[in-house]
């Protein structure tokens, strides 16, 4: 396990390991946790003789950035993160009046499959360390000079798939001890994995979950989205009504609306039936097309008129406000342009 990824409790084990009294580990941990220090030349309470073993022995996670691209309409800010063994990963800066959101990846790609994104284009490399996920909002703070108010993860990878790490991330995140952003401000995206739906149901956490459901039954939903082979929409539901019996969190379900496919009618029609009476929220989606992909996005009129229809069947509704959307802000875009080009795009270390 990398420094970064430790708990309190770790690195007092270690820093007492390693001769020095406990409390340095406190220290250590404020440096990287509340103070974000990019490196050990930073903390200057620390010896300089400890400073030097820690940066001989365990190098800090320290996100390289490699691009960034604001939005000229609404300020938001898309980045490419460079990772220790090279890997390159996306994050997104949005600004609203309740505060600063960031979105982020919890994996190097994506084995899900899902057939209108770019996010699994080339399958899954490997998951994310609790510090690589913890080093996006570092990172991006430190950039702008501004406090994260929320997160979500909802960026590249399936969050759950990589389920250990998420834990500790979320742990770390809201420890008083690091930067305490609020349970209730994170958002956590799942594709639909049932049974870790449930196992997540049952840490009682006050995160929300928002599930990809993109499709009002099974036939449709297979031919978007592999998992739909293993968990039909009904196991699905009853996990979502677990949740929110457990926790008391009511769910959101994300609809993406692709044209011709799953924004007509007879869908909206289906999908109120579905979710009718449950605690729940439905987050309309137009996609961002990807040029590897077939789908187009919905027509404004049909996106309106599938709202309309939801509304008035009692669903609670909104359409995903658009952000970044002259800067590709989409997941997968960035890092699927920039390795098309070799990896060879401008960039800072």
């Amino acid at each position: 396990m990398d420094i970064m990824s430790m708990s309190i409790e770790q690195l007092g084990e270690r820093i007492a390991a390693a001769g020095q009294p406990k409390y340095r580990a406190k220290q250590l941990y404020e440096w990287m946790h509340v103070r974000l220090a990019a490196s050990y030349d930073e903390m200057t309470n620390l010896p300089k003789a400890l400073r030097e073993r820690l940066e001989a022995e365990w190098p800090l996670t320290v996100l390289r950035k490699v691009v960034m691209m604001e939005s000229a309409e609404d300020g938001t800010r898309k980045y490419l993160f460079r990772l220790a063994d090279g890997n390159v990963i996306e994050s997104v800066l949005m600004k609203y009046h309740h505060g600063n959101s960031v979105c982020i990846s919890s994996q190097v790609g994506c084995r899900m499959g899902c057939s209108f994104c770019a996010s699994t284009i080339g399958g899954l490399v490997r998951n994310l360390e609790p510090s690589e996920m913890l080093g996006q909002i570092y990172a991006i703070t430190r950039d702008t000079g501004e406090r994260v108010d929320n997160v979500v993860v909802m960026g590249t990878g399936e969050p759950l798939d990589n389920y250990d790490n998420l834990l500790r991330f979320i742990d770390m995140l809201t420890d008083e001890a690091g930067l305490h952003i609020s349970q209730r401000n994170i958002t956590v995206s799942t594709c639909g994995l049932v049974p870790k739906l449930r196992q997540l149901a049952d840490e009682n956490l006050a995160i929300t979950a928002a599930i990809s459901l993109h499709a009002p039954n099974d036939e449709l939903r297979k031919t978007l989205m592999p998992v739909a082979n293993s968990y039909s929409v009904k196991e699905l539901l009853e996990a979502a009504d677990y949740y929110t019996e457990t926790t008391g969190r009511r769910i959101t379900f994300e609809y993406s609306l692709i044209d011709g496919v799953n924004d007509s009618a007879a869908c909206a029609k289906e999908l109120a039936g579905i979710l009718r009476g449950r605690n729940c929220h439905v987050n309309l989606i137009p996609i961002n097309p990807v040029k590897e992909r077939k789908y187009r996005r919905s027509l404004v009129t049909n996106v309106l008129q599938f709202r309309k229809m939801l509304e008035n069947e009692g669903i609670n509704v909104t359409i995903r406000r658009e952000l970044g959307s002259d800067i590709d802000a989409a997941c997968g875009q960035l890092r699927r342009h920039y390795e098309a080009l070799g990896g060879a795009e401008g960039g800072e270390e």
